[in-house]
């Protein structure tokens, strides 16, 4: 099971001292940095689009955008992960915002590729990530991250209030919020999604 951003290790000075040395030439550095960071940008992607393809997508563009600003890296001002974790959150944001909305055509709609019993329960399962990852995608970033933090990572108050450089107050606030925002986005929806009662 991929272990959710920052939850493998505390990220200590050992992830800015492996992105010093590759910035210097390092390959040894550079293996060990996307032994160690690659599986959980990976991880945190496929939660937030619920596709493979694009998640691995995201995730390589992630190392990529880390590779490129690892020689202008300025240790003690963020922590690698944090930095990683808010770029996966801000690609996969990008790619639900080019998603297309609304109904779809029958006609649009591919076959399915295993007809065995259960496909319907699949289709559901996917239309219900994508309407709550379109619904995630609407909310302002903060709101967005705490919620994403708390609900799907399992972060604490105290953990989302220092990765977010907030109060653990301010982070009570955008939970409550984010969630009011995300009822309300998902309002009326309930059936389509094959919630009822």
């Amino acid at each position: 099971m991929t272990m959710p951003l920052d939850a493998q290790d505390t990220d200590g000075p050992e992830e800015a001292a492996l992105l010093a040395r590759y910035a210097r030439g390092d390959a040894a550095a550079a293996r060990a940095l996307t032994t160690r960071l690659t599986p959980r940008a990976y991880g945190h992607a496929m939660r937030l689009l619920g596709d493979r393809a694009e998640a691995e997508d995201v995730a390589q563009e992630a190392m990529m955008r880390l590779w490129k600003i690892a020689p202008d890296w300025r240790t003690g001002e963020a922590k690698v992960t944090t930095w990683l974790y808010r770029v996966v959150a801000n690609l996969c944001t990008d790619r639900l915002r080019r998603r297309p909305r609304g109904p779809v055509a029958l006609d649009d709609v591919a076959e399915p590729l295993d007809p065995a019993p259960g496909a319907e329960d699949r289709l559901l399962a996917q239309a219900r990530r994508d309407a709550l990852a379109r619904a995630l995608a609407s909310l302002p970033e903060r709101q967005r991250l705490a919620v994403m933090l708390r609900h799907f990572e399992g972060a604490t108050n105290p953990e989302i209030a220092e990765r977010l450089d907030v109060s653990v107050e301010a982070v009570e606030s955008l939970t409550a919020r984010g969630k009011r925002a995300l009822a309300a986005a998902l309002k009326g929806q309930a059936t389509a999604l094959g919630y009822e009662g």
